[in-house]
């Protein structure tokens, strides 16, 4: 058996002295024929550190690395009543990680991807009454024999066991296929309603005009998808009953959202967004909306400060985001997002003083941006994580501890969470 370490100790202040002031201003094998990674250490021993934002509440929080050592990973969902994830790699591996224990195997089973660009496995979800049915859902990027690619999003069977996926099946291709390696969206989540919500993105068409395919109805790039949870189409679906446009589609004008949660008391789904510069987005989804992308944006073309069509405000036939990143603010390229409701918070790992609120991973803003949500109004609490050279692709909170975990994409990648001290 091939053993690598992947825990070490490290002392992790949550907000480093720069980012104070911010706060308050604001599938192939390719190792080895063994998939089981271990490590000879117990759990990494981590440093408290006192937490310097406005919440009296909470004085101390831990962050503690859970695995080092990943290939840019993407995705993470829980087990349900069980220390176990599935966390996805975009070079194609799906690994199943103990938490407490601080290890992975590797699962086997998974659909060949193309993983050039931003392409390869990409997020993960399970059934919602898993484990029976065990369905575990993927998506992932693909390609023909002619190069062109597309999103897909497919499901098979966990065999826990013996770690593998059994009977894969694809459910659904987004199309049009492009010529691109890039923005494959690909955020998926079961909804409320017990509906696949899966984000695909607009390809990076530079058409920002309103023959855009983001604009375009008979298109999936740029829209979010809506099926049933074996693929089929909903009938209840907003634009079922036209013709000329595609029946999966739930909302569109995205450019690249990758990141999907729903609202704890309201049921509602909630998006983040990717500008063109700067103009990132956090948006809640309405059934056959228009959200813009690009006839009504609040981004700038690169390398330059001219607009990219209007304001969402100037139109009224756009919905405008809840929170948003103007030009010349710098951005917030923001990827997953995850509630932190209040039976989490109140778990034996849990933050008391952050429930209820959102939690949003930047790419290159590199932290963790936490949000205090009331209704509709959204409102900048802190940067987390700071000046680390993180870029945080995942968030989620274990619903049997509390802890908040955060996926750091690299090359040399850590999973790590932040914990009640």
């Amino acid at each position: 058996m091939k053993r690598r370490s992947y825990l070490r100790q490290s002392v992790l202040p949550l907000i480093s002295s720069a980012g104070i002031g911010a706060v308050f201003a604001g599938c192939t094998r390719t190792e080895s024929d063994d998939s089981r990674i271990t490590t000879s250490d117990k759990m990494a021993s981590t440093t408290t550190s006192t937490s310097a934002q406005s919440d009296t509440q909470v004085s101390q929080v831990r962050i503690e690395t859970v695995l080092t050592g990943l290939t840019h990973p993407w995705g993470l969902t829980h087990l349900p009543n069980t220390q176990k994830s599935l966390l996805t790699e975009r070079v194609g591996r799906l690994l199943l990680v103990d938490r407490s224990a601080g290890t992975y195997d590797r699962v086997n089973g998974v659909p060949d991807v193309f993983t050039r660009g931003q392409g390869g496995l990409l997020d993960v979800c399970i059934h919602p009454s898993f484990p029976d049915p065990s369905w575990v859902y993927l998506t992932y990027a693909v390609a023909r024999d002619d190069g062109a690619t597309t999103t897909a999003v497919g499901r098979g069977r966990l065999d826990r066991d013996d770690p593998r996926i059994t009977d894969f099946e694809a459910l659904y291709y987004a199309r049009p296929y492009a010529d691109s390696a890039g923005h494959f969206g690909s955020r998926v989540i079961v909804g409320p309603d017990n509906k696949l919500y899966i984000t695909v993105g607009d390809r990076q068409f530079k058409d920002f005009g309103p023959d855009h395919v983001a604009q375009d109805r008979g298109s999936d790039l740029g829209a979010t998808l809506r099926l049933n949870l074996d693929g089929t189409i909903p009938d209840s679906n907003p634009f079922i009953d036209d013709s000329s446009a595609r029946d999966a589609i739930f909302s569109y004008g995205h450019r690249n959202a990758q990141g999907l949660a729903v609202h704890p008391d309201t049921n509602a789904i909630w998006q983040t967004e990717f500008g063109e510069r700067d103009g990132d987005e956090i948006n809640i989804l309405t059934a056959g909306g228009n959200y813009g992308w690009p006839i009504a944006d609040e981004s700038c073309q690169y390398g330059s400060d001219e607009p990219i069509g209007v304001s969402h405000g100037d139109r009224e036939d756009v919905i405008a985001p809840v929170y948003s990143w103007p030009c010349g603010s710098g951005g917030f390229p923001p990827s997953g997002m995850a509630f932190y409701d209040a039976e989490t918070a109140s778990k034996s790992r849990g933050i008391v003083g952050w429930q209820g609120d959102l939690f949003v991973g930047g790419l290159a803003s590199q932290s963790l941006a936490r949000f205090r949500i009331d209704n509709q109004q959204v409102e900048l609490i802190d940067h987390l994580l700071t000046n680390r050279g993180w870029r945080i692709r995942a968030v989620s909170a274990a619903p049997d501890t509390g802890a908040i975990y955060a996926v750091i994409d690299s090359d040399d990648a850590e999973l790590i969470r932040l914990v009640s001290a």
